[in-house]
């Protein structure tokens, strides 16, 4: 896609993005607007809210969310999620930048987050008998200022279901299992406007934990990880990791320590610890291993910039703009990068570049990867026409 000009975002031909005359980089130029987006964010309000017991860890694994919750409170550049989304065209589901399209594909989303992209979608009904799931997903019932609509505070779980009982079997564990990851989802995964309730249509998913992760997570949150998509391919906002070189690389996500970042000890909710007064620490025999963490843990570090030290968004668009082609790591994730990643970032390769529709509950997105074949080390041709429904991009998910 050609532009006017390189700070210029308004293409040359308008008959694929068809909506520019409304889309948010049609005012940058006329500097109508130079406003930082904030995006909500709520992982670290859960973080320190809810330390995990150790005895919940082994269900938290058995789902498919451990390297969810190890990824942890990752610091949000907001003037770089601004130049991206000034970037993002809802008529092709990719980002238009000077070098060509780009996107948040099936690839990246497995090896950063460790979800699974593979398997049922994540869905099904809203009309819930909220009474019947209480008693028995959770083992509680909440009171009415703890819910609002069909979402439950994520404060409230935490305060009823974080310190399951010195003498808890396993069916309160798991029931504090599925508050935890409930809990989770909706702080990292499906945020809402205001970041502190969840959407019960969530809770059924978390009926049978091995059931759990066999599901599509990874094709539902495919567009939640674009700061960590950008820091892998593009050095410009990249945090600098305490080194000196021009565009320090990050370090392996194999090599993290237990570390303290933005006030959050990353390990403090795990078995490291001391366990919660009247909890007995595990025998170390039974103890599970550290499984091994998806590649989005490695940019769990403090954020701090050497090109972009006060993170303006000029600068950001200046620079992010004038890249060239030979200066974005196409293919980030090759040789020693992959070779200590768990099973599941690498699974079901064969679907990396599949087009098909990435769905949760009533919110579809389009998957398109045959529009940035060089994403995957192959040559772009010209992609086929994208078919565009503004009526479908205008319905609000239930959880926001």
């Amino acid at each position: 896609m050609a532009f006017r000009g390189l700070h210029d975002a308004d293409p040359l031909d308008p008959s694929v993005l068809l909506l520019q005359d409304r889309h948010r980089s049609h005012f940058v130029e006329t500097e109508q607007l130079q406003e930082v987006l904030r995006p909500r964010q709520q992982m670290r309000a859960f973080l320190s809210l809810w330390r995990m017991d150790p005895r919940i860890r082994p269900y938290v694994i058995r789902a498919g969310f451990y390297g969810i919750y190890r990824l942890g409170h990752i610091s949000i550049d907001w003037p770089l999620i601004t130049y991206l989304v000034e970037r993002w065209r809802p008529e092709t589901h990719t980002f238009h930048v000077p070098v060509g399209e780009m996107t948040i594909t099936l690839q990246d989303v497995a090896i950063i987050l460790g979800l699974r992209i593979d398997g049922p979608a994540v869905t099904g009904t809203c009309m819930l008998d909220v009474a019947a799931l209480w008693g028995e997903l959770l083992g509680v019932t909440p009171p009415a200022d703890a819910i609002r609509g069909l979402t439950i505070s994520i404060k409230w779980l935490c305060q009823q279901l974080s310190t399951p009982g010195p003498d808890a079997d396993e069916v309160a564990l798991e029931r504090s299992a599925r508050g935890f990851l409930l809990a989770l989802i909706g702080s990292f995964l499906f945020p809402d406007k205001k970041g502190v309730h969840v959407h019960l249509c969530f809770l059924p998913l978390l009926r049978d934990l091995m059931q759990t992760s066999t599901y599509s997570w990874g094709g539902a949150v495919q567009t939640h990880i674009s700061r960590l998509w950008s820091w892998e391919r593009r050095h410009v906002g990249r945090p600098d990791f305490g080194r000196s070189a021009p565009y320090p690389a990050p370090p392996l996500a194999h090599a993290l320590h237990d570390d303290d970042v933005d006030g959050v000890v990353a390990e403090g909710m795990d078995d490291g610890l001391p366990a919660e007064p009247g909890v007995q620490p595990e025998p170390e025999a039974e103890v599970q291993p550290e499984p091994a963490l998806p590649l989005g843990c490695r940019w769990r570090v403090p954020l701090t910039r050497v090109l972009n030290p006060s993170g303006v968004l000029l600068l950001y668009r200046d620079q992010l703009d004038a890249q060239t082609s030979d200066q974005v790591l196409w293919q980030p994730y090759v040789g020693e990068v992959v070779d200590q990643l768990p099973d599941i970032c690498l699974a079901d390769q064969e679907i990396w570049r599949t087009m098909s529709p990435l769905i949760c509950f009533d919110t579809v997105e389009w998957h398109r990867p045959e529009r940035v074949l060089r994403q995957f080390g192959l040559h772009q041709e010209i992609p086929p026409t994208c078919s565009y429904d503004h009526h479908l991009h205008r319905v609000d998910a239930p959880y926001c």
